[in-house]
């Protein structure tokens, strides 16, 4: 699906599930992979690993953090510095990352940011240089 698209850089979570996908994107694109920190999966602190349909949306909202969790706005403010840094490589650019960070970078946008997308579903985006709050975000087909 990510072949004949142009796509010049590769940046990645530095953590396993999302740096294996960008490794097997490399694979085929012939390039290599950076790993941006920023880019890895959020801590839900407390709630780590407990059922998210009590909290999750309030979490989002903003109007609930777990004890010892990163809060969404701090999610977004670090999603967005991640895919600044990821704008600066040439263009297009593969963002390999989370869930909660693209829900981050949806809420940047404008978007509804509570929308779960299947796992290593590529979604391109178009934001301005820097980060802009209107780019085009749609399944890539």
């Amino acid at each position: 699906m990510l072949r004949h698209r142009g796509i010049a850089a590769i940046v990645a979570s530095p953590l396993s599930r999302a740096y294996d996908t960008a490794l097997a994107a490399a694979s085929v694109l012939g390039l290599p992979v950076e790993v941006d920190d920023g880019l890895r999966e959020v801590s839900f602190g407390a709630q780590e690993g407990q059922p998210m349909s009590q909290w999750f949306s309030d979490w989002v909202a903003g109007t609930f953090t777990p004890p010892d969790a990163e809060s969404f706005a701090a999610l977004r403010a670090r999603a967005v510095a991640a895919v600044n840094r990821a704008l600066a490589r040439p263009a297009p650019v593969l963002v390999v990352a989370h869930g909660a960070l693209f829900r981050a970078l949806r809420a940047e946008m404008g978007l509804e940011p509570n929308v779960r997308t299947p796992n290593a579903m590529p979604l391109f985006c178009e934001p301005g240089r820097p980060w802009s709050l209107t780019p085009a975000v749609q399944p890539v087909a």
